[in-house]
């Protein structure tokens, strides 16, 4: 099967969540490999945080990348699809799982993003076995955009936030979490017609 450039692209992202990972868990100290640590206004910062943050970045940006060459060039697929939701969620949730093992999130934020995940996912496949296509709302939109700016924050270390002692990431996640919540109870409000088969249109 061919693959096109937006599904690469797609692809792409899983590959660097994969290098994002092995820099946050990988302890490279057992390998005799260290990384410097950089004193920046009395913000000590880890190399290797900066440079997951820049991947990160990258890798955010492919997410808004697939699909506007996929809607451009009318190479919108089931397979980039499903890839382009496996990525999105591979991106954010363990990332934010291994973030609050090391102490730079609080743990309640994946707990509750990835059980948004899990209940949003489960409407979405209840509603297209019923052949309905479940669209995206402003709230689940927000959330991601809040998601992904507060994550970029983690890694640079609130820098230049952190200067002036205010946690902008901190405030960014917990949008992000609230966000979820709602926007969790607005998939179930708008499409629990589908989940309950009362909607035979």
């Amino acid at each position: 099967m061919k693959i096109n450039l937006p599904t690469k692209i797609t692809i792409l992202r899983l590959i660097l969540t994969f290098l994002i990972l092995i820099l946050l868990c990988v302890p490279f100290s057992s390998f005799g490999i260290t990384f410097p640590k950089y004193d920046v206004n009395g913000v000590i910062v880890q190399l290797h945080y900066i440079i997951a943050g820049v991947i990160f970045i990258v890798a955010s940006l492919t997410d808004f990348l697939d699909g506007y060459l996929a809607r451009k060039y009318n190479q919108v697929t089931d397979t980039g699809k499903m890839l382009d939701a496996i990525c999105d969620k591979a991106l954010v949730n363990p990332i934010l799982v291994v973030l609050a093992v090391k102490g730079f999130v609080p743990v309640f934020v994946p707990v509750i993003i990835i059980l948004r995940d899990i209940i949003v996912d489960a409407i979405k496949m209840e509603a297209a076995s019923k052949g309905k296509v479940v669209a995206a709302i402003k709230s689940g939109k927000l959330k991601t955009a809040s998601m992904m700016v507060g994550l970029v924050l983690v890694f640079f270390y609130n820098i230049p936030f952190e200067f002036i002692n205010v946690r902008v990431d901190l405030f960014l996640l917990f949008l992000a979490t609230i966000l979820s919540v709602i926007s969790a109870f607005q998939y179930y409000s708008l499409n629990k017609s589908i989940i309950f088969g009362k909607d035979n249109k």
